[in-house]
């Protein structure tokens, strides 16, 4: 499988770490990651600040990843929504840690989440 990243020059260039548009080539299995919230593994209990709840977001993302036999490098795409604005930075950070040099397409909402708690819900999609 290739992954080719599409950043044409006549496209605004890309800021914060991602790609305009990923293209998969040859053969794969596409892997659709449902929103991801920073419940703990009991589904009751999670974090309280929006680092705590981002790396656990990213440790669910890498386990689902780890049950497909993928890992970070698959990625191809993500979709954030963050529950306020002021969240942005610490995102692009947190999304700058965990995915190193890979670059992926990605988007990122401010909206009201549905449970009050929840600082971040995290989409993914990755294909092998």
């Amino acid at each position: 499988m290739l992954i080719v990243p599409h950043n044409p020059p006549t496209v605004f260039p890309p800021y914060r770490g991602y790609a305009h548009a990923t293209e998969i080539k040859g053969g794969t299995r596409l892997l659709v990651i449902s929103g991801l919230n920073g419940f703990e593994s009991d589904g009751q209990t999670m974090p309280e600040s929006f680092e705590a709840q981002a790396e656990l977001i990213w440790s669910h993302i890498r386990a689902i990843l780890a049950s497909a036999d993928m890992g970070i490098e698959n990625l191809i795409s993500l979709r954030t929504y963050l529950a306020d604005p002021k969240f942005d930075e610490a995102n692009a950070q947190m999304r700058a840690k965990q995915l190193g040099m890979h670059r992926v397409a990605s988007t990122v909402v401010c909206c009201q989440l549905l449970e009050p708690r929840w600082k971040l819900e995290v989409e993914a999609m990755a294909a092998a």
